[in-house]
């Protein structure tokens, strides 16, 4: 224990439990007990980027975060990034029915910016309660959030977004300037050029005349008739697809603190607006209590019959089939 006290630090709202586990409190980063997991990274939770990036690097970070703080505050709301956004969101949610918001960061430096969002935003703003305690029953409120990097989507999923039938408004990110200027920028160049199509072909479209004409500029018509009835029908696009481009100068650590907080405050305005609160996580916790139950279960081999015959089926299959 007393070595655990001379080598380690704690990050915690317990100080009771820091100082049970053998750490002396005088080596305690506290935070607020409020400070949900998913916008905790501002507090003292952000110690391991700073010590991974510099602690310069994290307050370029908290930099960017406070001027778009600033931003959210100061600028009217016909101007004001998180709340255009937020309306936007709404604007396709509730009048629309979209399901659905992709995040499609042409950057590779922002693969998990998605994922990152998937719980800032569901675990937000997936409420059916809201803060006057009556249940939503005439609409909804927080969407699935889902997306990879561009170029990967485009060979995946963009088929769905480009011709299928559920419409899905997707956030387009990309820098101006790379990180890895190779061949004098060309590859980021080719990579920008997909960014720009991806978003015109799903403003555009492709209409049928546009198909018609292609399709006999390259004779088409004349070697197959069928195959060009079968192409005219199935190369159209509808066009207007939603999308936004949010474009920033470079991904630094202060652009990268501005989009987290834009993105943050896109998602308070969004539940002002349904009424819910978007700082609880009541559903997560059901899953750990009910956790908590089944852990001691699954310490023997005698069958459980104190769940929903689903669940006793899989824990007593487990229990079967586990070879330890």
């Amino acid at each position: 224990i007393k070595h655990v006290a001379k080598h380690f630090i704690a990050l915690s709202t317990n100080a009771t439990a820091v100082s049970a586990f053998g750490i002396s409190t005088d080596n305690m980063f506290a935070f607020w007990d409020w400070v949900g997991g998913r916008y905790s990274l501002w507090s003292a939770i952000g110690l391991s980027i700073s010590i991974y990036v510099g602690h310069d690097k994290f307050e370029e970070l908290l930099e960017g975060a406070f001027l778009m703080d600033r931003h959210f505050v100061e600028t009217p709301l016909e101007k004001n990034l998180p709340v255009l956004l937020a309306l936007v969101g709404v604007w396709y949610n509730n009048f629309f029915g979209a399901q659905s918001q992709a995040i499609l960061p042409y950057d590779q430096y922002l693969h998990r910016f998605p994922a990152y969002f998937q719980q800032g935003d569901m675990e937000s703003n997936g409420k059916s309660t809201t803060i006057d305690n009556q249940r939503i029953t005439d609409y909804s409120t927080g969407p699935i959030i889902w997306g990879e990097p561009g170029t990967n989507g485009q060979h995946a999923f963009y088929q769905l977004i480009h011709q299928g039938t559920k419409l899905v408004p997707a956030d387009f990110l990309a820098p101006v300037i790379s990180h890895n200027p190779v061949q004098h920028n060309l590859h980021h160049e080719i990579l920008l050029s997909n960014f720009f199509a991806q978003t015109e072909a799903l403003a555009r479209g492709k209409n049928e005349a546009e198909v018609r004409a292609e399709l006999v500029a390259a004779g088409v018509d004349k070697k197959d008739a069928k195959e060009f009835e079968t192409l005219l029908a199935h190369k159209q696009f509808s066009g207007n697809r939603p999308t936004n481009s949010i474009v920033y100068q470079k991904l630094t650590p202060r652009n990268l603190g501005s989009l987290i907080a834009m993105y943050e405050h896109k998602i308070f305005v969004q539940g002002v607006i349904w009424n819910i609160n978007s700082f609880d996580q009541w559903g997560v916790e059901l899953g750990k209590q009910l956790a908590q139950k089944i852990l001691p279960e699954l310490k023997d081999d005698t069958p459980v019959t104190t769940h929903d015959p689903s669940t006793n089926g899989l824990i007593n299959y487990y229990k079967t089939a586990r070879k330890w």
